[in-house]
């Protein structure tokens, strides 16, 4: 593929590891940008040497500051004059996280990381995409946004600064679904205002993923941490999600396609005809299953309202 771009951020481990190894083994220039150097070197030879591609590159990027994400595009763009295909795979979620997170931005860190860094990065990278003659962008979105079935669930806008930190009990739980949702309300949006530049905007829903030693290691909640460790006996390896991204990114089939959240067999999910407050068999059933998404993504109301506060940026 050589003349190809790909940045995929948090590819140091787990998922965007073994995509930046699938890109690499198809002869892409892989750009790690990743927030721990010393890791990812380690992660950056492996690779190297597992795809025989010394078009490797890491650059540093802690997509939830601000400050490093103008750094990240200023160095890239003297670097390289286009950008294929952007992955926006780094999140934070620490498990049994029981205080209120900031960034250093000032931006609760879970929002921070999942949606203003990445959205930032995308506007700031916008042009270089736009010279790509097929340029794509993929968004991680989870099986959490799944609580949104719940007609009761809604994105909490107002305590973004910890404008109510003291009087409501943080809960990173929360903080994370409420951020994925947001992104892929977002995912949505971005589609539509890069429509004249040519740049689709995909998310791909990520199922249970095989964790690594190191990362249960993190968990602040033991409790959380033997629940992960049993489901990693059933979970996809990285690997299997790896092959996902990779199809979304530059299949013929996703060529022409933008404003979708993608599965794991590579199907087109579509928003649940299940009416809201209704349960039973129907409503388990999408539960479990990997073809529909909670009709509050199209929230428009809510959506206006991510997009007004994300936009100032």
């Amino acid at each position: 593929m050589n003349n190809r771009t790909v940045i995929i951020t948090g590819s140091n481990s787990g998922i965007g590891k073994a995509a930046a190894k699938k890109f690499a083994l198809e002869g892409y220039r892989v750009i790690m940008a990743c927030r721990n150097i010393e890791k990812s070197t380690n992660a950056r030879d492996e690779i190297i040497e597992h795809s025989s591609n010394d078009n490797v590159d890491l650059m540093k990027l802690d997509v939830s500051s601000f400050e490093s994400i103008h750094t990240f595009c200023s160095k890239y763009k003297s670097k390289y004059q286009k950008l294929d295909i952007l992955i926006h795979n780094a999140a934070y979620f620490n498990h049994g996280e029981k205080v209120f997170q900031f960034s250093a931005d000032n931006i609760e860190l879970t929002w921070a990381t999942n949606i203003f860094g990445p959205f930032l990065m995308t506007q700031l990278l916008k042009n270089h995409l736009a010279e790509s003659d097929d340029p794509r962008i993929l968004t991680a979105s989870t099986t959490n946004i799944k609580h949104f079935f719940d007609p009761k669930r809604e994105i909490e806008l107002d305590n973004l600064h910890g404008e109510r930190k003291e009087r409501k009990k943080y809960d990173v739980y929360k903080m994370y679904g409420d951020s994925k949702m947001a992104f892929l309300m977002l995912t949505f949006k971005l589609a539509e205002e890069y429509t004249s530049c040519g740049i689709k905007v995909n998310a791909v829903m990520i199922p249970n993923i095989r964790q690594e030693k190191e990362s249960l290691k993190k968990f602040r909640s033991s409790y959380y941490r033997i629940i992960a460790t049993l489901q990693n006996i059933i979970a996809r390896s990285p690997e299997r999600m790896a092959e996902t991204y990779y199809y979304i990114c530059t299949s013929d089939e996703f060529k022409n396609i933008t404003g979708k959240l993608v599965n794991i067999h590579n199907k087109i999910m579509t928003r649940s005809e299940i009416p809201s407050g209704k349960g039973g068999f129907a409503l388990i059933k999408e539960l479990m299953g990997s073809e529909h998404y909670p009709g509050y993504v199209e929230n428009e109301e809510v959506m206006e309202k991510v997009w007004e506060i994300i936009r100032v940026l």
